[in-house]
């Protein structure tokens, strides 16, 4: 279970708040082959990507369970084609996707490289990001094709003399979110920066709130290596593409989406008091049968309980269950829905 925040201040609608993410595993993919090495191991289509375009995908068991949920941007060379592709996950399933890629990645055919020390990733939230940018130098022709283009967008740009990958991130759904990759040397001097030009540092228990608002699942808390691609959301997350070749888990894959359906999916829920529950504390229907399981709990804008649960397919949105607590007192709770997609 994440620690709960005990008080929640809201921003105000212009304040830009700022994160380090730079715990994040990031790798570097170089060479011809990179793209045709990487897309046999996970759920998108990395043959389809063009320079500044980037895309969410999972790596799989071969029985279709979620060994890391992975974000990539492809970079492409004076040439114009894909010559570097740079991945990065969260640092609880970054382990199983590192060993991954040293089992089955040859690095004649493909360099790759762990840049997560070399490198910073700072995030930030806000309608108002765009000029902040802009006021420490940054392009705004490159601001705008950025913030206007799809899911994972990215460019070089310059803020405030430091040179770093400006990126539209999807991470907590509708949100106005963008990453900035630096050198690690940067950082520092970027960080500085950015509140001197009014953004508000932040910390990880806020983003995991704001994570969970928007129902995005974190691999080690929402789901791991025995969840189903899409019993974690993957396909309406657009992780997943139905059309390209072949890759580890596949078969799993393929079979749920044209033949069947998962028996239960990561929901969004509301809890209707003041009790915490348990990481996985069970959750009952009326009649008092199992229908799943609560998962990450945060607290919203206005201080009430929301969280993200494994819930079966037959409880429909809107429905009401139940979670009992040690002492025998019983919770209510309602299932929201799917989580915020963009």
């Amino acid at each position: 279970m994440l620690p709960m925040t005990t008080t929640v201040s809201t921003p105000t609608t212009d304040t830009v708040l700022l994160f380090d993410r730079s715990a994040r595993l990031r790798m570097e993919f170089t060479g011809t082959k990179a793209a045709e090495s990487l897309t046999g191991l996970v759920t998108n289509d990395l043959l389809s990507l063009r320079g500044g375009d980037g895309l969410y995908a999972c790596a799989l068991t071969q029985k279709g369970r979620v060994i890391a949920d992975v974000r990539i941007l492809a970079i492409a060379g004076d040439d114009g084609t894909i010559q570097t592709l740079l991945t990065d996950a969260n640092a609880a399933c970054g382990v199983g996707f590192a060993a991954m890629i040293r089992k089955y990645v040859n690095p004649r055919t493909a360099k790759y490289a762990d840049l997560t020390a070399s490198t910073s990733c700072l995030t930030l939230l806000g309608a108002h990001t765009p000029a902040l940018l802009m006021s420490l130098g940054a392009s705004a022709e490159i601001v705008s094709a950025v913030q206007s283009g799809p899911d994972f967008t990215h460019a070089p740009i310059t803020i405030a003399g430091v040179v770093a990958r400006l990126v539209r991130a999807p991470d907590l759904g509708q949100a106005e979110l963008f990453d900035l990759i630096v050198d690690a040397a940067d950082s520092e001097p970027l960080l500085h920066a950015l509140q001197e030009a009014g953004a508000r540092l932040s910390d990880e228990a806020e983003w995991q709130r704001r994570r969970v608002m928007a129902g995005r699942p974190e691999w080690g808390i929402d789901m791991d290596e025995g969840t189903l691609a899409q019993e974690a959301n993957m396909d309406a997350l657009q992780a997943i593409s139905y059309k390209k070749g072949c890759y580890t888990g596949q078969e799993t894959v393929a079979r749920v989406h044209f033949r069947g359906h998962v028996n239960r999916t990561l929901r969004r829920v509301a809890l209707h008091d003041d009790a915490v529950p348990p990481l996985g504390a069970p959750i009952v229907n009326g009649e008092g049968s199992a229908v799943g399981d609560l998962r990450s709990v945060q607290r919203d804008d206005g201080g009430a309980l929301v969280g993200i649960a494994m819930v079966r397919r037959e409880i429909g949105d809107g429905a009401a269950v139940t979670w009992s607590s040690e002492d025998g007192v019983t919770h209510s709770v309602t299932v929201i829905g799917a989580p915020d997609e963009g």
